[in-house]
């Protein structure tokens, strides 16, 4: 596979169905090499060779039927952009050169990260919360992986990782969840306080260190030593169903007590992206999150939630230069990001 037909196929965060608050699951799995250098001390014979050694073990995996590996020296600029804006890799990998590879699966849900600050980053994405049953089908390639490649293991310590955070278990969770109602009500900074006071993570929209846009936060688990896996995807399970409630009531009390509120913010951001001819990213984002809220309270008829993320990711900086075959000033981006939303939102209608 291409980039070019990566592109048109659905990210593995995106449903059919509304999947509500919680927009996505992520779990993935940190691991090294028995005996080998980390990756930022690997020398690139040691760095070619690992990377070579995991591609032939990913062809062999059931899950990974028409696996595609993407190597990093081999990649454009915009390319690497566009995995980033689909969440299949970090900004560190795109930094990476040769030694260094994205292998995976054909519909997007599992993938892995060769050689970025660990010799192995598994991830593995689903729509909605759905944890557990992610956690089941990680830990399977994880156990398969294992029978040909030799992890570094300590019987005290658990796996070992370049980053002394990530020793232990290897596991970070991670939900994507659209908080807007939080926002309007001003509570949404007392509750991510509260779940950094507990030891959680709370990231934007890309992870580690990128912005928040449109109240979308990635909210993670921070702890990975002295904990099971099991314990981990439990415990980030249960605080996030609780984050959910709040979220609903916030929304629920959002349009009984300030419905105009609601509305003219809704409407403000629906005339902005019908109307603009110059959106920035952030912007937009901002724009089409206040445009899901108005879907999942019935303000907004004639669009869908699955709709809104197609046109969040479409309008990414790499996927607008993807689609142009070329690399674009940041004004011409905004104005073909305007005028793409406008094409999209052609027969959307506010609920009056």
């Amino acid at each position: 596979m291409y980039i070019d037909q990566l592109i048109d196929t659905p990210v593995a965060w995106m449903s059919r169905r509304n999947t509500g608050i919680v927009i996505s699951s992520r779990i993935r799995l940190a691991r090294n090499v028995k005996g080998a250098a980390f990756p930022g001390w690997a020398g690139e014979n040691e760095s070619i060779k690992i990377c070579t050694d995991f591609e032939k073990v990913f062809e062999q995996l059931p899950l990974f039927d028409d696996v595609s590996s993407f190597e990093m020296d081999k990649l454009s600029a915009i390319d690497k952009q566009v995995l980033l804006e689909r969440n299949l890799i970090s900004s560190e990998l795109a930094q990476k050169g040769k030694g260094s590879a994205l292998v995976v699966a054909e519909d997007q849900h599992v993938a892995a990260m060769i050689n970025e600050e660990d010799h192995l980053r598994l991830q593995a994405v689903r729509p909605g919360l759905n944890l557990k049953s992610i956690w089941k089908s990680i830990d399977s390639v994880d156990s398969e992986i294992e029978k040909d490649i030799d992890f570094a293991f300590s019987a005290e310590l658990g796996y070992l990782t370049a980053c002394p955070s990530n020793v232990g278990t290897g596991l970070r969770a991670s939900v994507m969840m659209h908080l807007l109602g939080m926002k309007l009500m001003g509570e949404l900074d007392a509750a991510l306080n509260g779940l950094t006071s507990i030891g959680l993570a709370v990231r934007g929209i890309l992870g580690e260190g990128t912005k928040s846009f449109g109240s979308i936060f990635q909210v993670s688990n921070q702890s990975t030593l002295g904990v099971s896996e099991e314990e981990v995807v439990k415990t980030l399970d249960k605080l996030v169903r609780e984050l959910v409630g709040h979220e609903q009531n916030a929304r629920a009390r959002l349009v009984e007590q300030k419905g105009n509120y609601l509305l003219d913010h809704v409407a403000r951001a629906f005339a902005v992206l019908t109307h603009a001819h110059l959106l920035s990213s952030g912007e937009s984002i901002d724009m089409l999150s206040a445009l899901r809220l108005g879907v999942d309270v019935g303000l907004v008829k004639n669009l869908t939630v699955l709709k809104i993320s197609e046109v969040m990711l479409v309008t990414q900086p790499g996927h607008l230069q993807k689609q142009v075959g070329r690399t674009m000033t940041e004004e011409e981006r905004d104005y073909l990001r305007a005028s793409v939303v406008r094409d999209k939102l052609q027969k959307v209608k506010l609920v009056k």
